[in-house]
């Protein structure tokens, strides 16, 4: 075996000493253990004594203090300015980590060293020894995950797809979101996994629609999508991309009350379903996880869709995500308005029942019963 590149090991240590305190060469050494003879005349330094004697336990001192000056100094260090910074604005400002790197990178344009990446945040957060800061940074996160790692998958639900629904076969148009009308549909579970609330996100202008559940079935996803969905223009329920879970075994049903086409994802590919993704992120701001989400009404998750259709998005070429907090974007609101709008009137359309908050009027009234994080989850 090649130990060239391997650092020695207190066994090696051991033989180097027993064979040093011998009298061999430096070259016999190496040869026994597959060293070069520079390896073992720089060890033999490390470890040297006032007598001449080697002391395999100072050469390991000596090695791990060399070791320790050699590493990458961490750039978020409790008590200094960044950290603090960091800390502020995800703990009592509820900013996201890509957030405050973003915005570090604007403040400190030309010094390196006072910026951070997200990764570098979310690895100094999960760093942190266990105790209350640590879980007052986790607790700020959007998902508040303990520790980072892999989801859980299964195979639930791979039977109900038929092999021309999959994604695959979708048109063209709706990857490009060329226009609007597609949209993306997922649920938010809450306590145990026993309430649920439907989230779909249109596409083209990220408008988000809320659905107050009955239970988590296949038969309570069809009547909350059904109920909410009618109540657009039917130029604008064009398609819905859902992924491949067993509450979408009625999805022929669901289709032919909407008239709309149903694609689903591939398993274990929430990209593919990426703003959608991105929203439920946001929103568990609001219905943390453990909520018992029964006690939601259809008007407070109305309240919740137009806070968040009311705020700038940011769109990157990186991810193609959305998040709150940039200014200068397109607002969900307005840009759904305008498509809407340009459909009133349509053979088909319910337009008489207002359940979405578009209109300016109805969001301020949603802006007076929604003020922060705590108010809202305390709604729950």
């Amino acid at each position: 075996m090649d130990r060239r590149s391997k650092h020695l090991s207190s066994e090696e240590r051991g033989v180097i000493f027993a064979e040093h305190s011998r009298g061999s060469s430096q070259q016999s050494i190496g040869r026994l253990l597959g060293r070069p003879a520079s390896t073992i005349c720089r060890e033999l330094a490390r470890g040297r004594q006032g007598d001449g004697s080697y002391c395999p336990t100072a050469a390991r001192r000596v090695y791990d203090a060399r070791r320790t000056r050699c590493r990458r100094r961490r750039r978020l260090v409790e008590g200094g300015a960044t950290y603090q910074f960091v800390h502020d604005h995800l703990v009592h400002r509820r900013w996201s980590p890509e957030q405050i790197a973003q915005r570090l990178r604007v403040m400190k344009p030309d010094d390196p060293s006072a910026r951070v990446s997200h990764e570098t945040i979310y690895a100094a957060i999960y760093a942190q020894p266990r105790g209350g800061l640590k879980a007052a940074m986790i607790e700020a996160l959007r998902q508040a995950k303990p520790a980072r790692g892999r989801r859980r998958t299964t195979l639930a639900g791979s039977s109900i797809v038929p092999e021309s629904l999959r994604i695959i076969y979708r048109p063209e148009e709706i990857e490009a979101r060329l226009v609007p009308g597609h949209w993306e549909g997922d649920l938010i579970k809450g306590a145990f996994n026993r309430s649920s609330v439907g989230t779909l996100v249109e596409r083209k202008t990220r408008f988000v629609v809320l659905c107050k559940m009955n239970g988590n079935g296949a038969e309570a996803v069809l009547d909350s999508f059904t109920r909410q969905m009618k109540r657009l223009p039917a130029a604008l329920r064009k398609s819905m991309t859902y992924d491949r879970g067993s509450e979408m075994a009625c999805h022929p049903e669901l289709a032919r009350r909407l008239k709309i086409d149903i694609w689903f994802c591939d398993p274990h590919a929430p990209w593919q379903r990426g703003s959608n993704e991105n929203t439920n992120g946001l929103l568990r701001q609001f219905m943390p996880k453990g909520t018992n989400l029964d006690d939601a009404s259809q008007t407070w998750l109305n309240d919740v869709a137009a806070l968040l259709n009311n705020v700038t998005i940011r769109r990157e070429p990186r991810s193609g995500g959305l998040d709150a907090g940039f200014g200068g974007g397109p607002v969900p609101r307005e840009q759904f308005r305008q498509a809407r709008d340009g459909h009133v009137g349509d053979a088909g359309d319910d337009v008489g029942e207002p359940c979405l908050r578009v209109d300016a009027v109805e969001l301020g009234g949603a802006d007076q019963r929604i003020h922060d994080r705590g108010a809202l989850s305390a709604a729950l």
